[in-house]
């Protein structure tokens, strides 16, 4: 029989063994002061320890459930103790509502458990898709992440990737790199190395709420870049800018920052044309504010959509969200980008333009061909120049006929700003709708996402 002496040195070896792992270290950054309470340490798998650690502790005092896979420990190979390990972590997220860090570095799965690994996969899939909503789930890919992780890693809200970390469905490893995710658009964030990938998880942490019925906290905060030729930045608290998918549908760009310390996302058109790729992009990200309750403030300049079903998501996606909507039409707003973005059909709360803004139901030549008639024929009679005169007309048609005043005259247009206004206005209309509040009608899920 065992002494208790014996027992007590047999504990502190196993705890030694694990808490000098790769994936023990991580957690230890990623917590505040490498603090953390862990779950289910001593769970086996096989003939040793299951192949992740898992825990909970704080982020700049934020309560959060993590898990990391444990390369050093069978390659970090998805099993059913692991599954298990995970299974509770998403529970206990449930129960506490609070976030999900997940961090991804195995070689795969033990084949040896044959279906009983197709079971621990799918309950680890069902977990995250039902807590989908429900808490922030941040993915973090620091190594190899194959196959069917891969499916758990971008089920998350936001995926960050180390450069030197591999992630793709295909399980030979082929098109995994960081680069190749981010290019199109599967990974958020790309950062140099470990480290630095968990400091960015650190922030965003910081500036979600903890679950769907919470608000993010409020954090210090520097003023705003009032002379950048960047309108984001003339509108969002000093350096708080984070530009998710920044290198995929670059003709919208999406932002989570904070005005005066609170969080907001920000969608910003980048092009005249918004391509199919940028309006996904920024359809899931007005999803993803709105499930948290992140106000969305939208800076518009954009001529038409290129792509008709990429273009009826972003209108779903702003129809549906009930979060605080607030546009800015910067430059140019016409027929369906007006209406999905910034109109009664994204139903704004409320849109302000800038004095030199355009707005039209149609496109500026549609609008002068129907509200000239035959004059608009007979500008162009007997020109040297028939292209290059009829673009004259347009822009006179465009300059007399399409200014903010006559859409603010209609109320589609709650105020004309100036540019340097912009901040106050947005921070003003954010205070007015922090208790906004809509009922919405009994359904399952809107289904224009598909």
């Amino acid at each position: 029989m065992m002494s208790v002496q014996s027992k007590i040195d047999a504990l502190q070896t196993a705890r030694g063994e694990i808490s000098s792992t790769k994936a023990y270290e991580r957690l230890a950054k990623l917590f505040d002061d490498g603090v953390f309470t862990e779950i289910d340490s001593f769970a086996r798998s096989s003939s040793g320890y299951a192949e992740v650690v898992a825990g909970r502790g704080n982020i700049g005092g934020i309560g959060v459930f993590a898990y990391a896979q444990n390369p050093d420990v069978s390659g970090g190979a998805m099993s059913k103790a692991q599954a298990a390990k995970i299974r509770k972590v998403y529970d206990l997220a449930l129960k506490t509502g609070e976030p999900v860090v997940s961090i991804f570095d195995s070689i795969g799965g033990r084949i040896d458990q044959g279906s009983d690994l197709l079971g621990a996969y799918g309950d680890v899939l069902r977990y995250s898709s039902n807590l989908s909503g429900v808490v922030p789930q941040i993915s973090l890919v620091l190594g190899s992440c194959c196959g069917t992780q891969a499916l758990i890693a971008v089920s998350g809200d936001i995926v960050v990737m180390s450069e030197k970390a591999g992630l793709t469905l295909n399980t030979d490893g082929s098109d995994s790199d960081a680069k190749t995710n981010a290019s199109h658009g599967i990974a958020h964030l790309v950062a140099e190395d470990d480290d630095k990938a968990i400091a960015k998880v650190r922030k965003l942490v910081s500036m979600l709420p903890s679950n769907n019925l919470d608000y993010a906290g409020t954090v210090e905060f520097d003023d705003a870049e009032s002379s950048s030729d960047d309108v984001v930045k003339t509108v969002i608290d000093g350096d708080s800018g984070i530009e998710l998918q920044s290198e995929f549908g670059k003709s919208i760009r999406t932002v989570l920052a904070t005005v005066e310390g609170a969080t907001v996302g920000v969608v910003a058109t980048n092009d005249k044309v918004l391509d199919g790729k940028g309006t996904a992009k920024a359809a899931r990200f007005i999803r993803f504010c709105d499930a948290f309750g992140i106000p969305v403030v939208t800076l518009l300049d954009a001529e038409k959509f290129a792509c008709i079903k990429s273009a009826a998501k972003l209108s779903g996606a702003y129809a549906e969200a009930t979060t605080a909507k607030i546009t800015v039409i910067t430059g140019d707003a016409f027929g369906a980008v007006y209406i999905a973005a910034a109109g009664t059909g994204a139903a704004a709360d409320v849109t302000y333009a800038w004095a030199g803004a355009s707005i039209s139901a149609l496109s500026p030549e549609a609008a002068a061909i129907v509200e000239l008639g035959d004059d608009f024929g007979g500008k162009l009679r007997g020109a040297a120049d028939p292209k290059a005169e009829r673009a004259n007309v347009v822009a006179q048609f465009k300059e007399e006929n399409l200014g903010a005043d006559r859409a603010a005259a209609d109320g589609y247009v709650q105020d004309i700003i100036l540019p340097e206004e912009t901040r106050a206005k947005v921070v003003a209309a954010l205070d007015m709708l922090a208790d906004k509040r809509v009922s919405t009608l009994p359904k399952k899920h809107n289904n224009t996402y598909i």
